[in-house]
């Protein structure tokens, strides 16, 4: 595998575990100064902004497990994007209940050694609306 795709990889990886264990400045630091998140309607900008943001969403207590899988990575140089599923936990006394799934659609951007996210869309997995008859 190219380096930088296990870079881009190693990345993808760390979003999930840095936010699960509630270290949000290492998560933050996934994302370049001027990164956009874009959660549904929300766009938050900034790390800064979007530090806070996630540490709001994930309070002691309300954090599970992120599983990130099916990547699908495009470098360009300095520039690549990346595709892939979701499936985020949260544990309960009966076990780990899916809370939410679906796709993390990003752009990254090559920072010495490391890539960044420039960009993070997260789409949840909605119901398909009934059509007649259903």
């Amino acid at each position: 595998m190219p380096d930088d795709e296990r870079l881009i990889l190693r990345t993808l990886a760390e979003y999930g575990r840095w936010c699960d264990a509630g270290r949000f400045d290492e998560w933050a630091d996934l994302f370049t100064e001027d990164a956009r998140l874009v959660l549904g309607d929300q766009v938050t900008e900034g790390r800064e902004a979007i530090r806070d943001l996630m540490a709001t969403l994930q309070p002691d207590g309300r954090r599970g497990l992120h599983l990130t899988a099916n990547p699908i990575v495009d470098i360009d140089g300095v520039g690549a994007t990346a595709v892939s599923d979701y499936l985020f936990l949260r544990p309960t006394a009966a076990g780990p209940v899916p809370v939410a799934a679906g796709h993390y659609h990003d752009e990254l951007v090559r920072h010495d050694d490391r890539w960044r996210f420039r960009r993070r869309a997260i789409t949840i997995l909605t119901a398909p609306e009934a059509g007649p008859g259903a």
